[in-house]
């Protein structure tokens, strides 16, 4: 079977599995990875030559989120091409839709959390599905059925 694209990767499809020549099968499922919040902070952009003579440049942002307790998340974008396609400013609220990946340094793991999409938030929008939801008004004392005098509990 193909391996699908990048598109197809983020959109959550339940794909199977069957090796050739294998009883074996497998499924998954691609869960696309996003944090909706406020940017923060804007860091400066690095950049350099990769061992094959390639320029690159990065940049990393941070994002707090609205929750009850908000959570920050710094994240980087790769390449000039999409720092300028996503032209993300202080102060913005956005929806980061991103891949998480490691790497090993001299016995020790790092995390890195990639941006592949970028969206603006409509002032409109509900926020975060994580975002606490406010109780509803109170209303008039509940009535009870009408029992014993003595007893003061409703069952």
């Amino acid at each position: 079977m193909a391996r699908p694209n990048k598109r197809e990767e983020k959109t959550g499809v339940v794909r199977r599995i069957f090796p050739k020549n294998s009883t074996f099968a497998a499924d998954f499922k691609i869960i696309t990875m996003e944090f909706t919040g406020k940017i923060i902070a804007i860091l400066q952009p690095k950049g350099g030559v990769s061992k094959t003579g390639n320029e690159w440049k990065a940049q990393e942002f941070v994002v707090e989120n609205h929750d009850q307790y908000p959570r920050k998340m710094c994240f980087e974008v790769f390449g000039t091409d999409k720092i300028e396609q996503f032209n993300i400013q202080m102060g913005e609220e956005l929806t980061v839709s991103f891949d998480i990946d490691a790497r090993q340094w001299q016995d020790r793991w790092f995390n890195s959390i990639r941006a592949w999409k970028v969206e603006r938030v409509s002032a409109g929008a509900p926020m975060a599905t994580g975002a606490p939801v406010p109780p509803p008004a109170p209303s008039a004392a509940p009535e009870f059925l009408s029992g014993d005098a003595k007893d003061d509990l409703p069952f």
